[in-house]
């Protein structure tokens, strides 16, 4: 005997011959989104790049054994909105028109090369221009930068650098330099000294060598590729030495002060002297 359904009851309907599959309407949706996904991780990827954080591909061996060659770095673009350039940073700066490359960089030769090393460049898996360039700050403006004192050590300031941050068995400079860095420009130089074209090749050009801090793309903070080779890229102990940073103090931020006080002197003198008179 059928047992009668309750009025508000109504029987489920067997669904249509040609309706799709569940789990096909669900698998069809994810595909329609891909591409969706796809451009706003490609968005957020460029605005990364921007205005944050850079992967770079290290294509030569000036900054061994540091940075090897085909390592990837982080570069923080934003440290240098917040605070000035230190000495042993090391920086990733445009070298347009004023630095050679040294690597050659063999050009894309189609359109689908191009779109390869655009996203190498984008993702830090291959050379982003052949005009970028890491290296080691040395000197800040106002550092007086020497090659060499009597145990062939650079001196900044007068005060001797011990670098062991430097290529293995290699001398800190078989090239004599005396500078003082200019307002506004860095002096740099690679970790391998013997294979790295830095501030000491450019001597005779505008500036003496130096690089401008407008140039400057941000500092290489960690080295995230193979992971064999992950490491933290702090500054070196030589570069916070007392008498560097106090000599540092009087050589850039002190100087402003002394001029603003030679400027307003003579005013507050003459001020003085006026109130005595009768």
């Amino acid at each position: 005997m059928t047992t009668p359904l309750p009025p508000d009851a109504t029987a489920e309907e067997p669904p249509p011959a040609d309706a799709p599959a569940p789990g096909r309407t669900k698998r069809k949706s994810s595909w329609h989104e891909l591409p969706l996904l796809l451009g706003v991780a490609l968005v957020l990827a460029l605005l990364i790049k921007t205005f944050l954080v850079q992967a770079f591909f290290i294509p030569s061996g000036s900054m061994e054994n540091t940075l090897a060659v085909n390592d990837r770095v982080l570069v923080n673009k934003v440290v240098y909105h917040l605070r000035p350039v230190h000495r042993g940073d090391i920086i990733v700066f445009s070298g347009t028109d004023s630095w050679s490359p040294e690597v050659y960089i063999p050009p894309a030769t189609n359109p689908v090369s191009k779109g390869v090393r655009w996203v190498e460049g984008l993702f830090g898996l291959g050379p982003s221009a052949e005009t970028d360039f890491i290296k080691r700050v040395i000197g800040v403006p106002g550092d007086h930068v020497v090659c060499c004192d009597t145990q062939g050590r650079i001196t900044v300031n007068g005060v001797a650098l011990t670098e062991p941050y430097l290529y293995p068995g290699e001398s800190p400079s078989d090239t004599a330099f005396n500078v003082i860095v200019p307002p506004g420009r860095l002096w740099v130089m690679g970790d391998h000294r013997a294979f790295s074209s830095d501030s000491r090749a450019h001597l005779g050009d505008p500036g003496g060598g130096t690089i401008p801090i407008d140039k400057v793309v941000g500092r290489a903070f960690v080295v995230i590729w193979p992971v064999s080779h992950w490491a933290t890229l702090p500054t070196p102990a030589t570069f916070q030495q007392h008498a560097l940073t106090a000599a540092g103090r009087v050589g850039t931020a002190a100087t402003p002060f002394a001029l603003s006080a030679a400027a307003v002197a003579p005013l507050a003198l003459w001020r003085r002297r006026r109130r005595r008179r009768p």
